[in-house]
């Protein structure tokens, strides 16, 4: 049987609301026994992850969630790829993050742009702090800043935005008038840069960026015809078919089956609770990671 576990989540290195040491220790509360710290396109919460899961009797995963172009599909579009086990400290996986972050911050000043060309002002003071500290710069970040601008107010309470997620969502996404494609890395490259790095690779959650089954089986070919390792079936947003779909095509392709809450913060409106995913009484397969 599976230890108790939630396979992301994120610290202030990224997009989350706590520092790496934070999430450890509310993981633990709440009875993670395997803990992934996977922050976006960087590693640096992952030694302090560690570190705190010795002292919290919480095992901790050094991770990775690498955003990716996918321009094997009809329309090239943005997923993510979980690196798991990866060897965090040496010079693969470091240089390619530090070449995948340049391209994120590049992408994401893009969309600022974009935001500000949409009539839109930006309070941009911690933006500035990241990036001046070297940390990683999204569309979270974005939003905040489009949120804590007054001159704003009047507009976002016209069109019912009032967090960040419904900012990204009327802005931010695919489809959406600030939404620009980043350029670097391709799903395939991360794949090697996590196989580079000694790690196992894992598509996540295929359902929350991908809304067709067929599509999503299709995708899940395809990556695992580029070496993907696993996929992320159980997760919070998934429902019980679309969970059972991803497991009954893993076994099929001899994939990993991982899952997740997607932890970003105690007052997130959605992705603030551990273990809050069903896996409808399937069997996870962790391989290596458990």
């Amino acid at each position: 049987m599976a230890p108790r576990f939630d396979l992301q989540s994120h610290s202030t290195n990224s997009d989350g609301a706590l520092p790496a040491e934070e999430v450890v220790a509310r993981a633990a509360q709440a009875g993670v026994e395997l803990l992934a710290l996977s922050d976006h396109d960087t590693v640096a919460g992952v030694a302090e992850a560690v570190a705190a899961g010795q002292s919290h009797g919480v095992k901790v995963v050094p991770a990775v969630e690498i955003s990716a172009v996918d321009d094997g599909s009809a329309v090239p579009r943005e997923l993510h790829i979980l690196g798991y086990l990866i060897d965090y400290t040496g010079p693969p996986m470091t240089t390619r993050l530090q070449e995948f972050l340049a391209d994120r911050e590049k992408r994401t000043l893009r969309m600022r742009d974009a935001l500000r060309e949409a009539g839109l002002e930006l309070d941009e003071a911690e933006i500035e702090q990241r990036i001046a500290a070297g940390k990683p710069i999204g569309r979270p970040h974005l939003a905040e800043a489009v949120l804590r601008a007054p001159a704003n107010a009047q507009r976002l309470n016209e069109e019912r935005i009032d967090d960040i997620g419904s900012l990204i969502r009327g802005y931010l996404i695919e489809g959406r008038p600030a939404f620009r494609l980043r350029q670097t890395p391709t799903v395939a490259e991360a794949i090697q840069a996590i196989h580079e790095a000694g790690g196992v690779a894992v598509w996540a959650h295929p359902f929350w960026d991908i809304s067709d089954p067929q599509e999503v089986l299709d995708t899940l070919e395809r990556f695992r015809a580029l070496a993907i390792d696993g996929v992320e079936a159980f997760y919070i947003t998934h429902d019980e078919q679309q969970t059972r779909l991803l497991v009954e095509r893993a076994e099929q392709l001899g994939m990993l089956t991982t899952g997740s809450a997607d932890f970003h913060g105690p007052e997130n409106r959605q992705f603030h609770s551990f273990m809050a995913f069903d896996t409808f009484g399937l069997e996870p397969n962790l391989g290596p990671i458990g």
